[in-house]
């Protein structure tokens, strides 16, 4: 039915949320229905990063339908503009045969994206990012901000002349639109793949959804991502990441402990998941409307139950 309601499961890496996926959806068949997952995840887009990125196994796809995974090749850019269009589709798709989407991830900003209208910039040209890129690692980043200052010094000044990425982000959306009008843009613009504050933390949704966040006490937590690091090193990751490291993307590069892993430091990886983990728990808290579920001493079959019983009647 085009009405039924959407499920969205959000939580830090390592709190499980794969697990509380499969076991919903069990639940979910056992009263008739037929759910789909669609991943809310920036990097598990990429095909050959599965293992770093720690995307749904071959027996957990098998077990669930799980879409937007591994479609993209690794030396492609994306931004969560075409995420949005993509995932608006799949999930539309979803719900007027009758089936219920579970858009399950970590990325806050492609959670929101698949569930509501944002004004996300869309993708820039191919070779666009790149290009400037290069300028900046040639020139220096205070010598490219102080050349965004005179094209457009209301977007300079809100951005430090040290920060490269921010600053590649604000020359790539000046040059986009120049494209297509000679006007510079604003600070409070959004820059490419990044949106309004006023919109991220609105209830507003494209379609009805029950929107779940999944937690665990720190300690656990940390524990957790530590020992899911070493899995993912022990099957592989490393030569994963080596693998692609020549043909990856500016995007596909950002896949947390990807340059960790290329210098071999595996220790860094945990304490950058670890902090990753600990923003994507400041960003859940701000999430309006969430049911947080604190998944500390609970089974995946727990929580599950917990999110049957929370949904609207149909």
């Amino acid at each position: 039915m085009a009405g039924r309601q959407i499920i969205a499961l959000f939580g830090p890496t390592g709190v499980g949320k794969t697990a509380v996926t499969i076991a919903l959806a069990r639940l979910l068949r056992e009263r008739g229905e037929d759910p789909v997952a669609v991943s809310a995840d920036a990097l598990q887009i990429y095909k050959g990063l599965e293992t770093l990125t720690g995307a749904a196994s071959p027996a957990e796809q098998a077990e669930l339908e799980h879409r937007l995974l591994s479609f993209l090749p690794i030396s492609e850019t994306f931004s969560a503009g075409r995420y949005a269009q993509l995932a608006h589709a799949e999930i539309d798709e979803l719900l007027a045969s009758g089936r219920r989407p579970i858009v399950v991830g970590g990325t806050g900003l492609y959670l929101r994206a698949a569930l509501a209208n944002l004004s996300l910039q869309p993708p820039p040209p191919p070779g666009v990012r790149e290009r400037i890129a290069a300028a900046v690692d040639e020139r220096g980043a205070q010598a490219m901000h102080a050349e965004l200052a005179q094209l457009d010094p209301a977007a300079a000044g809100g951005i430090a002349p040290t920060d490269r990425q921010r600053i590649i982000r604000a020359l790539e959306l000046l040059e986009v639109n120049d494209r297509a009008r000679p006007a510079p843009i604003l600070a409070s613009q959004p820059v490419s793949g990044e949106t309004t504050s006023s919109e991220l933390w609105t209830a507003t949704t494209r379609h009805p959804t029950q929107l779940v966040g999944l937690t665990m006490e720190r300690a656990l937590l940390y524990a957790q991502i530590d020992a899911r690091v070493d899995e993912m090193v022990a099957a592989g990751a490393q030569a994963e990441v080596r693998a692609v490291a020549a043909q990856a993307s500016t995007t596909a590069r950002k896949a947390l402990g990807f340059d960790d892993l290329l210098r071999g430091d595996v220790d860094a990886m945990k304490a950058h998941t670890r902090q990753y983990a600990r923003r994507q728990l400041t960003w859940m808290r701000k999430l309006p409307g969430v049911l947080t579920i604190d998944v500390s001493e609970r089974a995946p079959e727990q929580t599950a139950q917990t999110i049957l019983a929370s949904l609207a009647p149909e």
